[in-house]
């Protein structure tokens, strides 16, 4: 197990350093924003075009990238979006936001899902599961985006429950601030909620009908203890690493769902950083998010050894 660990770890830095390698030799290959444009900033921007190698060969600025961003942490300044401003003070202000809306999308799309799954799986055949089932089909195919338009439409304009976006400030725990995020919640959960009920019940259904229930019900046991005790321990084994990825994933956010409701954080950033031709801001974004999937699905593939001691049985 440590030495998969070990590989999967090289394997990851593998990836992301030839990402960003990628990504770095694309954006160089794009016009860069007319100095002029800058104003009074021009001489700033001039000097630190300069400190970065940027009339230097490409292979040179990229070891320069390398060393500041990787070794001192400098990711440089941001030119269009936010002149002058250091490109990680920038990112780190626009986290909280994100994980605000994405926690709390978790804890209400979890316990949900898991729950849907459960009742579908117990009432199979059934009218009850057919509904789920055609439910979880319509959530899963349906982008959040448009959950996030018709969510807004209805709550916000048509019943006024709800402001259309997000309050502004950093009260992040004040009751009318979560209000504002109740609809961008919603629409990231849905997807979550469909994911989850759909594998829950595959998996819960599976082994409903094993041979082991069927001995465990020739015990005494009731249906409900046999699926309490036994069938949900099972069928969470595959499961649990499905949520610990989702967990990890909630700092990558939403691009769209942000932009949609005036959400402040890094994934309406990353969209903007795009838009305005603000180099440094979408590497250190693109570094970001490539880091976060591939340590989301390293998470999901170490802990189903660690839940599952039969998987490390087979590995020998």
């Amino acid at each position: 197990m440590f030495k998969y660990i070990l590989k999967r770890i090289a394997l990851m830095i593998f990836v992301l350093f030839s990402i960003t390698t990628m990504s770095f030799v694309l954006i160089k290959l794009l016009p860069l924003p007319n100095i002029e444009a800058f104003g009074q900033d021009m001489e700033l921007i001039r000097m630190r075009r300069e400190a970065l190698g940027y009339n230097k060969p490409i292979l040179v600025q990229y070891g320069i990238f390398l060393k500041k961003s990787l070794l001192e942490g400098n990711w440089g300044i941001s030119e269009t979006l936010y002149r002058g401003q250091e490109v990680w003070k920038i990112f780190m202000s626009k986290m909280p936001a994100t994980l605000l809306v994405n926690i709390y999308s978790l804890l209400f799309s979890v316990p949900v899902g898991i729950l849907l799954g459960i009742y579908a799986a117990l009432k199979k055949n059934k009218w009850q599961e057919y509904v789920i089932s055609t439910l979880i089909m319509v959530f899963i195919s349906v982008p959040s985006y448009v959950y996030g338009l018709l969510l807004q439409y209805l709550l916000a304009f048509k019943l006024k429950w709800f402001p259309f976006q997000m309050d502004s400030g950093t009260d992040y725990f004040s009751f009318s601030m979560f209000r504002s995020l109740v609809p961008a919640i919603l629409a990231l959960g849905f997807p979550t909620i469909a994911g989850l009920a759909r594998n829950v019940r595959a998996e819960l259904s599976e082994v409903l009908t094993s041979d082991f229930m069927l001995l465990a019900r020739t015990k005494g046991l009731t249906r409900s203890q046999a699926t309490v005790r036994h069938a949900l321990r099972n069928s969470m084994v595959p499961i649990f690493p499905m949520i610990l990825g989702e967990f990890i994933g909630i700092l990558s956010g939403s691009l769209i769902i942000e932009k949609i409701f005036g959400i402040p954080g890094i994934g309406q950033l990353f969209l903007n950083s795009i838009t305005a031709l603000d180099y440094n801001l979408f590497m250190l974004l693109t570094v970001f998010y490539t880091f976060i999937g591939l340590a989301a699905g390293l998470v999901v593939d170490i802990s189903y050894g660690l839940i599952d001691p039969r998987i490390r049985m087979g590995e020998r």
